[in-house]
This record gives structure tokens, C-alpha cells and sequence, in this order.
């Protein structure tokens, strides 16, 4: 089967998050890497590009030459990743949406709610897929979890507690290293800095595993390091669409915690929780039973996690194979969309455009809560709001 075309903006040499999607595009070989406007340092992202084997005439300086080269090919790319600072997705992912390519965009997908509703909008109006990449749902185990939530193993959920903590941003004295300084920047971060950072990943997946979205929360914010005008440590409470009751706690000054995304869910029957730090266990515990150890790759799973699993059992997979997973459903959806036929249910498991507004609607949302000191607001997209189910 050939090969489909992807090009990335941003992601360049020393980038973070750039490795990781490379090696999730690429795993499969779903996905050729041929355009790529990697760098704001044009020279730079030219020169990078060609080192990872992109031709000299897709080897692009911005992202505007990339949109302009691109439209004119007829082997233009299928699929366009945004992996640029916070303040330059919507522009990026409206532009590239408009001349009909699919986008993946890095999270937050925008700055503002408004900005969200526009994009959900004109990918819906062109047909076209705009993704965000939460992509820590493509582990195998978290795609069980939501299995067997949607099953009713756990019967009602009844508390969700999800955290993503670290102690990375801990010392003051890194109040100027850039890698740092600019998430706590409100021009170049927005409203928030570790919420908008790290707390949505660990609220899209309450979301993701309960089937729940979140309807209205109360939140408390703290600048622990006082030069930072946005906050390092959040504590938001959440009730969602189903009646699940939310606790969120993430920070960037927990010393000693190195990654810290964990999720536990609690229900009628049963409780799980799952640590992104030990991705291949999922601990169950039936109610009035003894806990048990669920292993990744081992029988008798749920097709969502048996499709999500790439290596024998007692491996780790990583955080690259969980956002191959994610490249992997844009890559049917993709081709379904060709070959004029219904994409594997299972491939639309892949986080949307939808997902991203409601995340930039609740970071809204809990920074005004945290200026009424806690008081509840409405954590909805206005343009959801009318919905009886709370999903659109």
C-alpha cells in the first residue's frame, strides 16, 4: 500500500515534541515524511529538513512558503502536523484547513475559545480532519480502560481523579532559560501556563475514558515562584455530563515527580488507575474483590487496546508507539476518505477538533474561577451549550 505524504511545521532540531511525532508518523509506514518547515530560523529549518531527507524544493523556510508549495503539487501532502508555539496554531491550522489539507495540531489547539469554535467550524464545513494530539490516549491501556468503562465493568462512575504533575519548572533560578520562561509568558502561553500545559491532557482523558465531557468546574491557581505572572500548580474540581464527580491536581514544581500523568476511575463496580510512567499495567479492583494486575498484549483485551499493541507482552511501549497509534487512525480515516468507504470504527478514537475547544473552554473557564476564588462556571463551549447530552 503506498505510502501516504506528511509535512510538519515547527518540530525543528532540539524541539521537545518534534522527535516524538517523527517517529509516530513514521512507524507503521503509513505516513513518507516529504515537506517540512521546521525552524522559525528559515536557514535552519532548511538545512534540518534536508538532513532528515527531505527534497531541497520541499525543504521550506515558513510555513506560508510550505502552504504555497504544497497547494501547487499534485502529490501535495495528505496530512500536515502543527508543532509550533502555542500562539501560532490557530492561524497555521485555519490556513492549511482552508486549502483542504487534514491537520494534526499540537495542544492547546488555540489561544482563545472563539479561535476553537472557528476552527471546529471550517473543518466541519470543508470536510477536512483537524486533530489534537492528546496523544497519550493512544496507549493500549488507556483505550481498554474507556473499553471497559463504555462495557459497564464499572457500572456507574461515580469519581474520576486524574493528575499530571512534575517537578521540572521547580527552581527559580530557570526563571530565564527560555525552554522555560515562555510557559509562564501570557503573551506567548496565553491565560494559563501549566492548566493549559499539562492539565488538559490529564482532563481529555477523564473525558476520554468516561465517555463524560466536563460540565463545570471550580478551580484554584497558585504562582508558587513569584516572578511568574501565569500559574505552576492548579487544583481544578469538575462534574461532568454523566454525574461523575472530577478531581484534578497538576504542577510544575512537584520535585521528585518526573512525568506524573496518572488516572483513576472509580465506579459502581469497581475501581481502575493507570500511571503513564508504568504504561503497561492497569490495576482493576472489582468491588469486594482483590486487585488485579491487567498486562498490556496479554489475552483477552479489548479490540480498541489489541489494535493499540504493538509488541509482545512484558515489553514497554513508549510514548512514540502511543502517538503512532494516534497517526495510525488519522492514516485510516485518511485512506477511507480516498477509497470512498466507512473508516475502522476503532480509528476514530483519535482525538478531534471538538475535544481541543472544549479543553481551551475549560482552561477559560478555571482561570475565571480562580479570580472568583474557586466560585463554579460553566466549563462548555458557548457553541455546545444547547446540547441535551453535553457531546456534541
Amino acid at each position: 500500500m503506498a505510502k501516504l505524504n506528511w509535512g510538519m511545521v515547527g518540530g525543528g532540531e532540539g524541539s521537545q515534541i518534534g522527535p516524538a511525532h517523527r517517529l509516530g508518523a513514521g512507524l507503521d509506514g503509513h505516513f513518507g515524511f516529504v515537506a517540512g518547515a521546521l525552524d522559525h530560523d528559515h536557514k535552519a529549518g532548511r538545512a534540518y529538513a534536508r538532513k532528515l531527507g527531505i527534497a531541497e524544493d520541499r525543504a521550506y523556510g515558513d510555513w506560508r512558503e510550505m502552504l504555497d508549495g504544497e497547494v501547487a503539487r499534485d502529490d501535495r501532502v495528505d496530512l500536515v502536523t502543527v508543532a509550533t508555539p502555542n500562539a501560532t496554531h490557530f492561524e497555521i491550522t485555519m490556513a492549511f484547513l482552508g486549502a483542504g489539507f487534514h491537520v494534526l495540531c499540537e495542544k492547546p489547539m488555540t489561544m482563545t475559545v472563539e479561535e476553537g469554535e472557528e476552527i471546529v467550524k471550517l473543518a466541519r464545513s470543508a470536510g477536512r480532519i483537524c486533530a489534537v494530539n492528546y496523544g497519550y490516549t493512544g496507549y493500549a491501556l488507556v483505550r481498554h480502560m474507556a473499553a471497559m468503562v463504555a462495557r459497564g465493568d464499572l457500572g456507574k462512575v461515580r469519581v474520576v481523579v486524574a493528575e499530571f504533575a512534575h517537578g521540572h519548572h521547580a527552581d527559580a533560578a530557570d526563571a530565564d532559560n527560555p525552554r522555560v520562561r515562555w510557559r509562564y509568558d501570557p503573551a506567548q502561553a496565553g491565560v494559563s501556563a501549566q492548566f493549559a500545559d499539562c492539565g488538559i491532557h490529564a482532563l481529555h482523558m477523564a473525558s476520554f475514558v468516561t465517555g463524560q465531557e466536563v460540565e463545570k468546574l471550580s478551580a484554584d491557581f497558585a504562582s508558587t515562584i513569584p516572578s511568574r505572572s501565569l500559574e505552576d500548580d492548579a487544583m481544578v474540581n469538575f462534574r461532568m455530563t454523566g454525574g461523575a464527580v472530577g478531581r484534578l491536581w497538576t504542577s510544575s514544581v512537584a520535585v521528585g515527580r518526573m512525568h506524573g500523568l496518572t488516572l483513576q476511575v472509580f465506579g459502581e463496580k469497581g475501581g481502575l488507575r493507570w500511571a503513564q510512567e508504568q504504561p503497561n499495567q492497569l490495576y482493576w479492583s472489582p468491588t469486594g474483590g482483590r486487585v488485579q494486575v491487567i498486562e498490556r498484549g496479554e489475552a483477552g483485551l479489548s479490540p480498541a487496546a489489541d489494535r493499540a499493541s504493538r509488541v509482545t507482552i512484558g515489553h514497554a511501549e513508549g510514548m512514540p508507539l502511543a502517538f503512532a497509534n494516534i497517526y495510525a487512525d488519522l492514516a485510516e480515516v485518511i485512506r477511507a476518505g480516498k477509497e470512498d468507504r466507512a473508516p475502522d470504527p476503532a480509528a476514530m478514537l483519535y482525538p478531534k477538533a471538538e475535544d481541543g475547544l472544549r479543553s481551551m473552554a475549560a482552561v477559560h473557564g478555571a482561570v475565571a474561577s480562580a479570580r472568583q476564588n474557586g466560585a463554579w462556571v460553566d466549563a462548555r463551549p458557548p457553541m455546545f451549550r444547547l446540547s441535551v447530552s453535553g457531546r456534541d
